[in-house]
């Protein structure tokens, strides 16, 4: 077996774990930091709350609560290959939240009002691009396969 040959098993191998890893992945991530929000236990507690304590409607409290509950729900839909596509759109009105102290907390989310400048926090958010990322592979991946 040549270099060329083994390159190709390599890649197909990748390609064809690569959707189930990164289902799996979500599954881990928001299940996990998911459920540490109604127990009071997430990090990312005082960014949340700060986000959502302009909202007209429940409590920063009651706000961790949804959230992390949310967050849970998007995991364990991941788990499934049937509900995956609810996964993602879960995850998508997520996302929506997420951004959100870009733009209401650039004071927490940027150094010194440099938006070039993230903070710890700011970089929490950002990386989430990635996730919408991956969340698109899957989700192609899913239209290719009933064609």
């Amino acid at each position: 077996m040549n270099f060329k040959d083994t390159d190709k098993n390599i890649s197909k191998y990748m390609e064809r774990i690569a959707i189930p890893a990164i289902r799996i992945s979500f599954a881990v991530i928001f299940f996990w930091f998911g459920i540490l929000k109604p127990f009071g236990l997430s990090s990312a507690e005082p960014l949340l709350k700060a986000t959502v304590s302009w909202l007209p409607i429940g409590t920063p409290d009651i706000w961790l609560e949804i959230i992390g509950w949310w967050e849970v729900l998007i995991g364990i839909t991941f788990l499934f290959k049937k509900t995956t596509k609810i996964a993602i759109g879960l995850l998508f009105l997520q996302m929506i939240g997420t951004f959100m102290p870009l733009v209401f907390l650039p004071e927490i989310a940027f150094q010194k009002g440099n938006y070039i400048l993230p903070t710890l926090e700011g970089q929490y958010i950002i990386k989430n691009i990635m996730i919408i990322s991956a969340a698109l592979v899957v989700g192609g991946k899913f239209y290719r396969d009933k064609k």
